[in-house]
């Protein structure tokens, strides 16, 4: 079967059986491309390949000076590919023996209490500014990954028993999970949701939550990342804030604010308390 072929058999596994996001099977389907064109330019095929071929491969990305976060990543997609193959095609796997290199564990940079108030308080009254402080609040309020917030629907919310504003978040794999808001959170949805997404919706309802202001289209995930840059940069913050650093942030001030590690878990989507584990040692810093 030819190389192209087979990746895009893989690449479907990876969408359907796996549920991978489209951010990851991009990632994938770039690094393979890579992989495949060297193997190419050296006579094989990614049938033909051999545990030496990974090995040249991952020499000459370092000598190109990819970074070894990056290498990893490309030995994990090829690993990933014939761990499939392997089962699926019948075909050796030889990547088996070739690990990731180890990258060092670098902590989370958690914003402080402070910092992310300033950049709430940025983003103004205009009805663009409403519908920022309302994102932003989002994203801080439930830990939330832009992509599962810019993919919220208005039929994602919801109220709890106590009147609690909640969201109901899809993360990775499918899995869904329930995060209650707090009260500033709740204020700027409320405040976006009523003022603001009616004059925004210009279009056929789609159902989304944050709109783009012009189209009145769904809000893209580029396009909150940099809702959330101009706005840090307006609140005076010299270092580059991006929405995952909301993310750090709300799990490193919950624990600070002796939240249990479970449910912590629970609110960020993680599979494994070992992934959470690493906010104590931030709080501990």
């Amino acid at each position: 079967m030819v190389d192209s072929a087979l990746l895009e058999i893989f690449l479907n596994h990876c969408s359907v059986e796996r549920g991978l996001s489209k951010n990851t099977l991009a990632a994938y389907r770039r690094d393979l491309e890579k992989f495949r064109e060297f193997l190419q330019s050296n006579g094989a095929t990614l049938e033909s390949a051999t545990k030496d071929h990974i090995i040249e491969f991952v020499s000459t990305l370092r000598r190109s000076g990819l970074g070894e976060s990056s290498i990893a990543r490309h030995v994990v997609a090829i690993r990933t590919l014939y761990t499939f193959l392997a089962k699926d095609q019948k075909l050796d796997n030889v990547a088996l023996e070739v690990l990731p290199p180890k990258i060092p564990k670098r902590l989370p940079k958690a914003l402080s209490v402070d910092a992310v108030t300033r950049i709430i308080d940025s983003c103004g009254d205009s009805l663009s500014g409403v519908r920022d402080r309302a994102l932003i609040e989002t994203l801080y309020a439930t830990g939330a990954r832009v992509s599962e917030v810019t993919a919220l629907n208005i039929g994602d919310i919801g109220r709890s028993e106590g009147a609690t504003l909640t969201v109901r978040v899809r993360g990775k794999g499918g899995k869904e999970r329930l995060v209650p808001l707090g009260s500033y959170a709740q204020n700027a949805l409320d405040q976006y949701l009523t003022r603001v997404r009616p004059a925004f919706a210009k279009t056929s309802d789609q159902g989304a939550v944050f709109l783009n202001e012009k189209q009145g289209s769904r809000l893209s995930r580029q396009s909150a990342w940099q809702i959330v840059m101009k706005a840090a940069t307006k609140a005076g913050l010299a270092e580059e804030v991006s929405p995952h650093a909301l993310r750090h942030s709300f799990a490193t001030h919950l624990l600070d604010g002796g939240a249990d590690i479970r449910v912590v878990q629970e609110l960020l989507g993680h599979s494994s308390v070992t992934t959470t584990q690493i906010y104590t040692l931030v709080t501990i810093d």
